[in-house]
């Protein structure tokens, strides 16, 4: 049994699951404000947060904690040093990642609840829930970009030289 290649279908496989995931999730609240934008059904905001909530919890968050784990593994496996500069790169995207993932998370819990009281009481998205949704909006985009950074350091491993 080639440990190796286990460890490193289980790392692209869980990575696969955290990037697409959390695009997919992105797509949908974004589309889901897109909607409420033109059709004001809160509704609609309260279902989709409700399910990307949902998404995070059962995809997003084991993937994310697995990540580092079977990264630790493969590198243990292919004898790197933890300190090669690519991998410390990597910890540092990785870090910065999961530093604007951490409060998208509960912003997307604001901003179901507040859409489900908006629902319930038949009013309008509140205000809140707009402005959570644009810090959400601004945080995902430093997650994206260093993940897509982790992705090009894993396949290319660049010499660094620092």
């Amino acid at each position: 049994m080639d440990w190796y290649l286990i460890a490193k279908w289980l790392h692209i496989l869980s990575s696969t699951v955290l990037f697409g995931t959390g695009m997919g999730t992105a797509f949908q609240m974004v589309w889901a404000m897109h909607l409420h934008a033109r059709t004001g059904r809160v509704e609609t905001v309260h279902s989709v947060a409700s399910g990307v909530v949902m998404a995070d919890w059962l995809f997003t968050t084991p993937a994310g904690v697995f990540q580092p784990l079977s990264g630790l593994w493969l590198i243990h496996l292919a004898g790197y040093s933890l300190f090669e500069p690519w991998l410390i790169a990597t910890y540092a995207l990785y870090i910065l990642a999961f530093c604007a993932w951490a409060p998208v998370v509960h912003l997307q819990i604001r901003i179901r609840d507040l859409a489900a009281d908006a629902a319930a009481q038949q009013k309008p998205l509140p205000e809140q829930a707009l402005r959570y949704y644009r810090i959400w909006f601004a945080l995902g985009w430093p997650a994206f970009i260093a993940l897509i950074c982790v992705f090009w350091l894993m396949i290319s491993k660049p010499d660094l030289g620092f």
